[in-house]
């Protein structure tokens, strides 16, 4: 298993995200303190989605977002980076 993807649960605001039209299918994030300390993309183009989840869990989840937010896939309009800033707003939410 990914280690970014292990289950810790040590008062994380966490949610599993169901993806909208891109080939994964749900991201499993999770936040403390406004930080990233989990991200597991399932499904979806395998070196793409580890290598992002690796690179975002320690940061500042409002980093991520103005990083990644809107970024698209050819005609899809969006794309698992920005479903992800889209699973961390709602995880933040909680």
């Amino acid at each position: 298993m990914n280690q970014s993807c292990k289950s810790v649960n040590t008062g994380e605001k966490q949610v599993l995200y169901k993806t909208k039209g891109t080939c994964s299918q749900y991201i499993d994030v999770a936040l403390k303190d406004g930080r990233i300390t989990r991200c597991c993309i399932h499904r979806g183009c395998m070196g793409n989605t580890q290598g992002l989840s690796s690179l975002v869990v320690g940061m500042k989840a409002e980093d991520v977002i103005a990083r990644l937010n809107g970024i698209q896939c050819g005609m899809r309009g969006t794309f698992c980076p920005d479903q992800l800033c889209r699973a961390i707003e709602e995880a933040s939410k909680l």
